[in-house]
């Protein structure tokens, strides 16, 4: 199944003003003529309901998660109808007005599939000049501005879902939808790829009591680590609490950032995520914050030194 990846994650809220303010300050662009929908440069986004509009949402997979239906792109028409022969066998499959298809994973979960119609951000990626490598960002051209606009993110990432059975949810995903995975954590769960894309996991799958079922987080790409680092800053700034972060991960590389948020879940902000095919030998092994991170950093306000520093670099 040529599943290319995340299109548009619909939640049920129940303070909408609050959570469209959260993902407008975040760096979501309000769709022109759609209120409820925001978007990143490439045109993936979050569409928010109120949690009582029955017309626009399937069922929750459990009391208190807010997501609703986690719609991904696929590369064709062709694509699309297999998929929905496919899932068919064995579970109602809805047609919708738009094109797409609308059915559940077998953890309870709705899931949508349509053509995908990303278009490619016209402004470019973070460059990095490194000694001994050719010229990346060109001469005269500044790495950071820190009076620039709106930082935006560029596509939409990944989702986590906590799940009460996760061999039974890896099972749907590979063997139904043709996703891989690409690591695991032992005892906790597996990273999972679909096979329209090269990125490190678009789903990540955590075992948990069925009274969690629910999410963990999302995440958009963001250009690079300086966007991931000025926009977390500048998310604090507007009053918004962290929860874990900055730093990088060991599976997948992605520089993280993550934050609370009024959706019911962690909300990240992540960049540089490694790629694979199926060359790619999946690691296993056990999670813990060795293994989580390949570092954590601490943010704190802005600051310079002065007479009277410490001489012995102790700013704390």
């Amino acid at each position: 199944m040529n599943i290319t990846g995340l299109h548009t994650l619909v939640f049920a809220v129940e303070d909408l003003p609050a959570c469209r303010q959260y993902l407008l300050d975040y760096g979501l662009i309000p769709h022109p003529t759609q209120a409820n929908r925001l978007e990143a440069l490439d045109g993936t986004g979050v569409e928010l309901y109120a949690a009582d509009d029955a017309a626009h949402l399937p069922a929750a997979p459990a009391p208190g998660c807010m997501l609703r239906k986690t719609v991904m792109g696929v590369a064709d028409k062709a694509t699309l109808q297999a998929l929905a022969e496919n899932l068919g066998r064995d579970r109602a499959v809805r047609h919708l007005s738009d094109g797409s298809i609308e059915s559940v994973d077998d953890s309870g979960f709705a899931i949508g599939f349509r053509v995908a119609d990303n278009r490619l951000p016209a402004v470019s990626g973070e460059l990095s000049n490194v000694p001994g490598s050719p010229v990346q960002r060109p001469v005269n051209t500044l790495g950071v501005d820190a009076q620039a606009g709106p930082i935006r993110p560029r596509t939409l990432s990944h989702v986590v879902y906590f799940v009460p059975d996760v061999a039974k949810a890896e099972a749907f995903y590979v063997e139904r939808l043709g996703f891989r995975c690409t690591d695991r954590f032992h005892r906790v769960g597996p990273f999972l790829q679909p096979a329209g894309t090269l990125e490190h996991h678009t789903h990540f799958l955590i075992g948990a009591p069925a009274f969690m079922q629910g999410v963990e987080h999302f995440t958009f790409h963001f250009s690079g680590p300086t966007e991931v680092l000025q926009n977390g800053n500048r998310f604090i700034e507007k009053g918004y609490q962290a929860f874990w972060g900055p730093g990088r991960h060991l599976l997948g590389s992605n520089w993280f950032w993550y934050f609370n948020s009024p959706l019911a879940c962690h909300v990240e902000m992540d960049a540089d995520m490694d790629l694979h095919d199926d060359q790619w030998q999946p690691r296993a092994i056990d999670s813990s914050a060795d293994t989580s991170q390949a570092f954590l950093l601490r943010r704190r306000e802005k600051w310079m030194p002065g007479p009277g520093t410490p001489a012995n670099g102790d700013y704390a």
